[in-house]
């Protein structure tokens, strides 16, 4: 929220108090947009994870992100009781720190969705990635595009909730018709942006599906 101190430091002379006045519409117009924005990165987020579990041919630690083993009783992730290495192009070597739960390690991969076989090789686990076929390429994709239209929706959905808050707005004489149309072509701006950004995301995984 801005403060109006910041305000009178920013500003000099008689617009100071006109500002300090408006201030307070001009917070709220704000805080929707930095909400909707947040919420949106959120959905962002959320399609990264997503794509890091939908693997490719190519080896990459994130590919372990989402799994989890039971760790003295508590779930943890992988990546806290192991390191986890790229060896060559297509195998992951997971090192766990105490090999007691090296076991229960490759338990948990087996368990997974991923559908890769973990070898034990004494200090460390290797897990080969084999090469896709085509039918798991496509398949891959449009689980992929399924996961990106996802984002797209639930991205629109928050532009959609914000808009109507600037629209609840200028009906209450909180804001003015022109800052709440200002508003609204400021949500649509970081809409625009989320949505190129989800498309750009999925161009990459679908450039990694088909190189690996």
């Amino acid at each position: 929220m801005t403060d109006n101190s910041t305000l009178t430091e920013n500003v000099s002379g008689e617009n100071v108090d006109t500002m300090i006045c408006n201030s307070g519409k001009e917070t709220m117009l704000d805080e929707i947009k930095q909400d909707a924005s947040e919420r949106m990165i959120k959905s962002v987020t959320s399609l990264r994870t997503a794509f890091a579990r939908i693997r490719t041919g190519r080896a990459t630690p994130s590919l372990l992100d989402a799994i989890e083993v039971d760790y003295y009783g508590t779930l943890t992730p992988i990546n806290q009781v192991a390191s986890i290495s790229v060896e060559e192009a297509r195998t992951l070597i997971i090192t766990p720190w105490e090999k007691s739960i090296a076991p229960d390690i490759e338990k948990a991969i087996l368990k997974s969705d991923l559908g890769l076989t973990p070898t034990g090789t004494g200090d460390a686990i290797r897990l080969p990635l084999p090469p896709l076929t085509e039918e798991n390429r496509r398949d891959l994709i449009r689980h992929a595009k399924s996961e990106a239209e996802t984002a797209r929706v639930s991205i629109r959905n928050v532009r959609r909730d914000a808009i109507g808050d600037v629209r609840e707005l200028v009906r209450e004489k909180e804001s003015t018709e022109d800052e709440g149309r200002r508003g609204e072509e400021q949500l649509q701006k970081i809409t625009d942006a989320r949505v190129n950004e989800v498309d750009e995301i999925l161009a990459e995984k679908e450039s990694d599906l088909l190189a690996f």
